[in-house]
């Protein structure tokens, strides 16, 4: 009894930890919508950048608080271990001319506490950086928006060479049905005494080649798929099955009929936003020749005592003042003008890299077009390949089975069936990746 009870209860541990395990291995079924969405939330780089946008965030306080009051408190203790020593001139108490007599003033023991405030009234440099907090943000925000885009046209890519891989490995599949009833056919006729023992290893060795590339396909297959989590940061131990078909239709669909404008690519405006933060800092260097202005106040409580009894009855001394600091700038080595200098340049960079973003999108857009047109035309003219191949192979197949053709007559349709398919579904794949960066390009993806 107590061994049944012993087998029962490690029976148990064995099923709960089997389902610890299949509940920690997630099953994900998506739409290349879903996988993008999903790469967008949980990608390292979509991550990064958000956090840039945080940190931009406490850049921005950082400024802001440049414009408020800034208060602090002070407080000093001292113990003079000797009083500081005072000349008095000798005259004074008598003594003779040109002759000092040394005098210790002070006490023991010296507190002061107080606190001081100031307030900034006018500075050129954070006005401007009050104003650029907004576009600052923006940039960042843009900055995000660039990097899901990226994301988007990976997964995408990868997604949809899956898509097709999925459907190559059906013709393969079909391939093997096909050989496998041939060998059967043709171990009969051999049976027969109608075909040689040749004929029979030749559609083996076939059959063989077919199977092996199954297996080539398939790795190629599991490979893309970590491949494509690894891009989405999904765990390795999760299962993804992608969901989306994919047809010419979806390829051909208002191809040709987009137009462009610059504005529409993400990439054109951050460029644009970095522009504008540019121009903000020309403005902030020349501002800095002018004066600054704060106001300042200060209140301070002193004692001095001979003895450590600052808590006591002693008397404490008050010091307050308000007052106006004005900072006006004469000469600081031409810093400033290099700093301006050096800002222009840089925006003139910018307006460089906008320009050169222009044509670069003007040839990207005619580069996507004429691939695209390739692509398809390409892909219209290998679906017929293939199709007619499908026929000549039914027709020798068919003409094998009569006895009116030959062994060799079989291999050759289905080699080039075989080669018919592969270009057929390479491509489909082109045309696939033609029109997502035809849609990046145009910045309609």
């Amino acid at each position: 009894m107590k061994q049944q009870l012993t087998k029962y209860s490690m029976f148990l541990c064995l099923l709960l930890l089997s389902n610890k395990a299949i509940e920690a291995q997630a099953v994900n079924k998506f739409s290349v919508t879903q996988a993008v969405d999903y790469a967008k939330k949980n990608s390292v780089q979509v991550k990064n950048a958000l956090i840039d946008y945080k940190i931009q965030q406490q850049t921005n306080r950082e400024i802001t608080a440049a414009a408020y009051p800034q208060i602090s408190a002070t407080g000093t203790f001292q113990d003079y271990l000797t009083i500081p020593t005072t000349l008095l001139p000798a005259e004074i108490a008598g003594g003779p001319a040109g002759t000092f007599v040394p005098v210790r003033f002070g006490t023991k023991y010296s507190a002061t506490g107080g606190f001081d405030v100031q307030q900034l009234l006018f500075d050129g440099q954070v006005f401007v950086g009050l104003i650029a907090r907004g576009v600052a943000l923006d940039y960042y925000a843009k900055q995000q928006e660039v990097t899901e885009e990226m994301i988007n046209v990976n997964v995408q890519k990868i997604y949809y060479q899956l898509v097709v891989g999925k459907q190559q490995m059906t013709s393969i599949d079909a391939n093997i049905e096909r050989f496998e009833k041939l060998l059967k056919d043709t171990k009969e006729i051999y049976k027969q005494g109608f075909a040689e023992k040749l004929d029979v290893d030749k559609v083996s060795v076939q059959l063989n080649n077919l199977q092996t590339e199954k297996v080539k396909v398939q790795s190629q297959l599991d490979a893309g798929n970590a491949g494509l989590k690894f891009l989405m940061n999904m765990p390795q131990k999760d299962t993804l099955i992608l969901t989306d078909t994919l047809s010419e239709d979806m390829l051909k669909d208002n191809l040709l009929a987009l137009d462009y404008k610059y504005e529409n690519r993400k990439e054109f405006q951050l460029l644009t936003l970095g522009k504008k933060l540019g121009e903000y800092n020309v403005r902030r260097y020349k501002l800095s020749y002018l004066p600054t202005l704060a106001a300042f106040a200060s209140y301070n409580k002193n004692a001095q005592r001979q003895k450590f009894d600052f808590f006591g009855d002693g008397p404490w001394f008050t010091t307050s003042l308000i007052g106006l600091r004005l900072n006006v700038p004469i000469f600081d080595g031409f810093a400033k003008s290099s700093r301006v200098q050096k800002a222009k340049l840089q925006l003139q960079q910018t307006n460089n890299q906008i320009e050169q973003f222009k044509n670069s999108v003007d040839n990207d857009v005619t580069q996507a077009r004429l691939k695209i047109t390739a692509a398809v035309l390409t892909l219209d003219a290998q679906k017929k390949n293939m199709i007619l191949a499908e026929k000549v192979y039914g027709t020798t197949k068919l003409k094998y089975e009569q006895g009116l053709g030959t062994n060799q007559e079989i291999y050759n349709a289905q080699a080039e069936l075989k080669v018919a398919q592969n270009n057929y579904y390479g491509a489909l794949y082109d045309a696939v990746i033609a029109k997502i960066d035809f849609l990046k390009a145009t910045g309609t993806l």
